[in-house]
């Protein structure tokens, strides 16, 4: 079937070709005919990614009197960021419509500018619950003349708070509109809407209630708690080409993860609503505009978001709604396309994977979380197969080329090829030639990566804490330079009110135990550690616990291990300026900057 099929109007027809549609998606085949010429209320049960704006946007464009300027269509979405989307894919739709006005009104923008664009005169509205409520009180709306009332992703309306004033919104349009409910999921709350204000609504449906998309593939990693993190950078380097979101059950998690992420030199950022809508913007600008590779977003902040082209989706921790796992897994595989939705779990929480399972009739596959053999290999091939597409500027390159034949003359084909890759793959394997092995065993504890790396580390107490001013950050790079050791190999770091824990591989005990002949001071207190036999709690990094295997500015696409931190140590300053006190190796840090500004 093709849109021509559905009989719509020439006008819509030319603008429906200029944005390339040639055919309808099941939802667009089903509702378009249906609404178009049939005044009805409408249940449409159908995933995110469907093409829903075109499925309720045709039907009103088809039908409303573009001779009259009041408000005849209402459309309410979660998010400014839905509105918008809908806004301007309604104006692509009427792109060769004369008379048709349509607006968008949000939170976050000028009230005053949107009052202005309403009393202009629009046909149609998009609006979020919260602002449209506020124009409500002013009377700066008249819902009185609206005709057709779209409530598009509904459940998500609701999951955020919306209930209220969704019912004052309704109760403020006409008995006689027609409502046509949108969503991805039907809770018990959605389906009392359609029982309050529909009327023997005709009911479509592209998949069954909570049921997931057919084409995103759901794997599952166990983990060990503390190792989520890392867990999430090995997936993360497995999938060389991911663009996609993360997800995180709290706005303090999301943030620190993302700052991890960004740290170790991953194109990362925080999506959350303690963000102001300017930093919002920018943002969702970046991500859509893919200078960002992974959005790290709450459930309530990454409502309505529609960015093409995701390919996975990382559930950092479950949702505690299992219900919300539909909506992540939604953000990828949009238009037809297919897409990849990870979960990262604990042993513990393993059987509700089950649960997810009945809901979204769909099974998860277990796979183990990638050795560093793994991550080389997937790189490796990525960057061959980078090497094999790369556009060649001929005409740029070719003054250059005859040096360039020269200077490798004496060397074969294949030792050119061998050298060239070596230089990427050298990197790749000395970053993972100690990784451990982040899969938990049958007592519970990680393994060993084979030929990369024995997993044998040694735990150490130090009597530096928070009441020092230290995090679990700063304590790294402090124990790190106290002990002349990579960053990176300071792990599992457990930081209490006037001590701390750390582990790092057996080989270094000897540099950390120097450090008591060193008689290093901190605060005019003597820095001391002992081997501890004490089991850490709570997060903490690994051998790889720092420094990015990601692509941060640089053409190797990776930042050097145990160089180019910022030592924060020091009265005042955040260069990490040290003073000797003339003691032989004594070493004396003054008050502590640590913790001020970073999140642990």
């Amino acid at each position: 079937m093709t849109f021509e099929e559905l009989g719509l109007k020439k006008d819509l027809m030319q603008g429906i070709a200029d944005l390339g549609f040639v055919t309808p998606t099941p939802i667009q085949q089903q509702t378009i005919p249906l609404l178009s010429y049939t005044k009805t209320d409408l249940v449409a049960l159908a995933q995110t990614g469907t093409g829903k704006t075109a499925a309720f946007g045709l039907p009103i464009l088809s039908t409303i009197d573009i001779e009259n300027k009041t408000v005849q269509a209402l459309i309410l979405a979660p998010t400014r960021e839905l509105c918008v989307q809908i806004t301007n894919d309604m104006k692509n739709y009427a792109k060769h419509m004369r008379g048709v006005g349509i607006t968008s009104v949000y939170g976050g923008a000028s009230i005053e500018n949107q009052i202005r664009d309403i009393k202009r005169g629009v046909q149609i509205i998009a609006a979020t619950p919260g602002r449209l409520v506020d124009l409500i009180e002013r009377r700066a709306v008249n819902l009185k003349t609206v005709r057709i009332v779209v409530l598009d992703e509904a459940d998500e309306m609701l999951n955020m708070g919306f209930k209220d004033s969704l019912d004052e919104i309704l109760e403020q349009t006409p008995d006689t509109k027609n409502t046509w409910l949108f969503s991805a999921t039907m809770p018990r709350e959605v389906e009392r809407i359609a029982k309050n204000y529909m009327t023997d609504p005709a009911e479509i449906s592209t998949g069954k209630k909570n049921e997931g998309a057919d084409n995103i593939e759901h794997i599952y990693f166990a983990v060990n708690p503390r190792e989520r993190y890392l867990a999430l950078k090995r997936i993360v380097d497995y999938y060389p080409e991911i663009f996609g979101m993360v997800f995180c059950r709290t706005k303090a998690e999301t943030q620190e993860v993302a700052e991890a992420l960004i740290k170790d030199g991953y194109s990362a950022d925080a999506l959350h609503g303690d963000l102001s809508q300017a930093q919002r913007d920018f943002v969702m600008k970046r991500f859509r505009n893919r200078t960002l590779q992974m959005l790290v977003a709450t459930d309530v902040a990454a409502r309505g978001i529609d960015v093409d082209n995701i390919t996975h989706v990382i559930n950092y921790n479950l949702p505690e709604d299992v219900e919300n796992y539909t909506h992540r897994s939604g953000r990828t595989a949009r238009a037809g396309k297919s897409g990849i939705a990870i979960a990262i779990v604990s042993v513990r929480e393993v059987g509700k994977i089950k649960d997810i399972e009945r809901i979204i009739k769909k099974k998860f596959e277990k796979q183990p979380i990638p050795n560093g053999v793994d991550v080389c290999e997937k790189q490796l091939f990525h960057l061959v197969n980078q090497l094999h597409d790369v556009e060649v500027k001929d005409t740029e390159i070719e003054k250059y080329l005859p040096k360039i034949y020269e200077s490798l003359q004496d060397l074969s084909k294949e030792e050119l090829i061998k050298r060239l890759v070596s230089e990427e793959f050298n990197r790749f394997y000395t970053y993972y030639q100690d990784a451990p092995d982040l899969n938990p065993g049958k007592d519970g504890k990680n393994g060993v990566d084979g030929a990369f790396g024995n997993g044998r580390s040694t735990r150490f107490f130090v009597n530096m804490g928070m009441m020092d001013g230290f995090n679990r950050n700063s304590l790294k790079d402090f124990i790190a330079d106290i002990a002349s050791i990579q960053q990176r190999m300071v792990f599992n770091v457990d930081v209490k009110n006037s001590f701390s824990f750390f582990e790092t591989e057996s080989r270094f005990v000897d540099n950390c135990m120097a450090i008591n002949s060193k008689d290093v001071e901190f605060n005019n207190r003597k820095v001391s550690l002992e081997v501890s036999n004490r089991k850490m709690h709570g997060g903490g990094s690994s051998s790889e616990g720092s420094g990015g295997f990601r692509k941060g500015g640089s053409s190797s696409g990776f930042r050097k291990e145990g160089s180019g931190f910022k030592k924060s140590y020091g009265s005042g300053s955040r260069d990490g300026n040290r003073s000797s006190s003339g003691r032989g190796e004594r070493k004396s840090y003054g008050k502590s900057e640590f913790g001020k500004g970073r999140r642990s």
